[in-house]
């Protein structure tokens, strides 16, 4: 297929989650966001449309009280999470105002935990490019399309997918570790706002050697030591794209995170936890770049300084 065939038309309505009305009310956005239907220029776009529909409607999971080794409900520390998290969400949603939300960094990450966790919060819907990509091109996996076609092939699908992506609201998108590579991306992502999850490379090749490199092709190595073959390729990578990270608007750094709570492996921490300081980050720079915007809306200005003052 022609990597111009892609060819995105996003119509169908997203989820709407349990207070999406209420939030709407409140905060004089729309309780549903259109998100659309994906049109394939081949037979692979009926199985497509519907899986980015099922993307688009299926809920994440609620968040619950993790149990203790005993059998007993650890009330303490997941349901405060759970609480300080719901609190962050209701702070943010004045200032997004329907903006999608991008999460950028490495491979392994946990752009698609964290993003789901955002998503389901904030009462947006969830796409990672990746699966949208795979869907679009007819294939099970980003390695199929890097072997069967190539890496660049891969790419120019992935620019489609944000470029129709960015035309939206109210989407928690995560992305491929190397969609920060293409400037274009960058056009897209930036008509919303961008989140770069920084993890150390040690924790990434932990994680990455644990689960096995068969799924990410620019990782997959014949032999080797796992852990050693995954920290010196995602080193390289790092080199390769740090720079292109840092365009995000806002730097969530797990070593940061893990320090303020008393950690010394980022491992320790929760996604829901990673998911509030992202929340935090994004709401610093929403409020920063909305008062200094002169010519923004009044009525964003004024119910910021009237929070402020509470």
């Amino acid at each position: 297929m022609e990597a111009g065939g892609v060819g995105l038309a996003l119509q169908s309505r997203a989820a709407g989650f349990g207070s999406g009305q209420r939030r709407s009310a409140l905060w004089g956005g729309e309780s549903r966001s259109r998100i659309g239907s994906l049109r394939v220029a081949d037979p692979a776009g009926a199985a497509a449309t519907a899986a980015v529909r099922a993307l688009g409607s299926k809920p994440v999971a609620p968040l619950r009280a993790r149990k203790s080794s005993g059998g007993h409900e650890n009330s303490h520390n997941s349901v405060d999470e759970a609480m300080l998290l719901k609190r962050k969400s209701e702070e943010l949603l004045f200032y997004l105002n329907g903006r999608c939300i991008y999460l950028v960094g490495m491979m392994g990450s946990g752009k698609s935990t964290v993003g789901k966790i955002m998503s389901e919060v904030l009462g947006y819907s969830f796409f990672d490019s990746d699966k949208l990509v795979e869907q679009a091109v007819g294939m099970p996996s980003v390695a199929q399309i890097f072997e069967v076609h190539s890496e660049a092939f891969f790419r120019d699908n992935e620019s489609s997918v944000l470029r129709d992506l960015s035309s939206m609201r109210r989407l928690v998108v995560a992305t491929g570790g190397g969609a920060v590579i293409r400037p274009v991306n960058w056009k897209y992502m930036k008509k919303g706002l961008s989140v770069w999850l920084d993890v150390p490379l040690e924790a990434l090749a932990r994680r990455i050697a644990k689960v096995g490199t068969a799924s990410r092709p620019l990782l997959d190595q014949p032999s080797g030591d796992p852990y050693t073959m995954a920290f010196s390729k995602l080193s390289m990578l790092a080199e390769q794209r740090g720079d292109a990270y840092a365009n995000a608007d806002v730097r969530v750094s797990l070593e940061e995170i893990a320090s303020k709570q008393g950690h010394d492996d980022v491992s320790k921490l929760t996604p829901t936890a990673i998911a509030i300081e992202s929340l935090r980050k994004i709401e610093s720079f929403a409020v920063e770049h909305t008062v200094d915007n002169p010519g923004g809306d009044s009525q964003v200005e004024s119910q910021i300084q009237r929070i402020k003052t509470v």
